[in-house]
């Protein structure tokens, strides 16, 4: 079997699962029947199943990552960690909290990303993959993004859901939503948490510029995209702590902040890989 093969399996399978399983989520818990509106807890089964789903994505990125004892990276693998840490992230939160109301947006758009190293395969061997401080900068960047990304999710639900409530239409996809206050608590515990993650990596990318790079901290549009995020999820947390920023309020400003980070290295990424043709 070729070797190109051998690397894209764990994504097409990982991806098959994630569909598939979101198309059960979604029919079982979204898709509107003439039963009554029962809130289906999540069976062990179905966890086992994300479980499953999560080691093979795992281990088709690690297999892309570290293939042939170097690091590559590239916005391919980027989007699709980030969405593999999100799903991790989401289903550990599951065994605390009804959270399979969520799932039917979550796994089709993990199924997805792990799509896009197949669909986009050029990638980058990263320089200075052994530095303590390159580690600990990649690390936290890409726990923040993760996190930033299911904050992203949880603030579209939020607001699906809140319009839903204002509309006073009781849907099966809504009843299988946990409370709109728990979806807020969460929603601000994980950005308090990607906040922290984010200000590592800024800090580590500052102090270790020169031994990562070979060079000092230059303010390009990445540079500059992750400094301004990190101000709008500043000026969030503050807003939240003085003035009771929340609902819509709280949505606008976690969806600004998410999509300016995407622009920070996504989107540079992105035009050097596909539009330019340069890893």
């Amino acid at each position: 079997m070729p070797s190109i093969l051998l690397h894209l399996l764990p994504n097409i399978l990982a991806a098959i699962l994630y569909a598939a399983l979101g198309y059960h989520f979604w029919r079982t818990r979204w898709s509107e029947t003439d039963k009554p509106l029962v809130t289906q807890p999540m069976l062990p089964w179905e966890r086992s199943a994300i479980g499953i789903a999560i080691l093979v994505h795992g281990g088709g990125i690690y297999f892309n990552l570290f293939a042939d004892g170097a690091m590559r990276f590239s916005f391919g693998l980027a989007l699709s960690l980030m969405l593999w840490l999100a799903v991790l992230i989401y289903w550990l939160e599951s065994f605390h909290a009804k959270m399979d109301g969520l799932q039917p947006m979550v796994l089709p758009l993990a199924a997805a990303c792990a799509l896009i190293p197949v669909l986009f395969p050029n990638v980058r061997a990263v320089a200075h993959a052994d530095s303590w401080g390159f580690r600990l900068h990649f690390m936290a960047a890409m726990l923040a993004y993760s996190l930033f990304t299911l904050s992203a999710l949880h603030a579209v639900f939020m607001s699906y859901a809140e319009r839903k409530l204002h509309q006073r239409a009781l849907t099966k996809s809504l009843a299988s939503l946990p409370p709109l206050l728990t979806m807020e608590a969460l929603l601000f515990r994980m950005i308090v948490i990607a906040f922290v993650l984010l200000t590592v990596a800024l800090i580590t990318g500052s102090v270790y510029s020169e031994e990562i790079f070979g060079k000092p901290l230059s303010f390009d549009h990445k540079t500059l995209f992750a400094f301004i995020s990190w101000g709008i999820f500043a000026a969030l947390l503050v807003g939240r702590h003085a003035w009771g920023w929340r609902g819509q309020t709280a949505v606008r400003w976690t969806m600004a902040g998410f999509m300016v980070l995407l622009l920070a290295y996504i989107g540079s990424r992105f035009v050097l890989e596909v539009v330019l043709g340069r890893a």
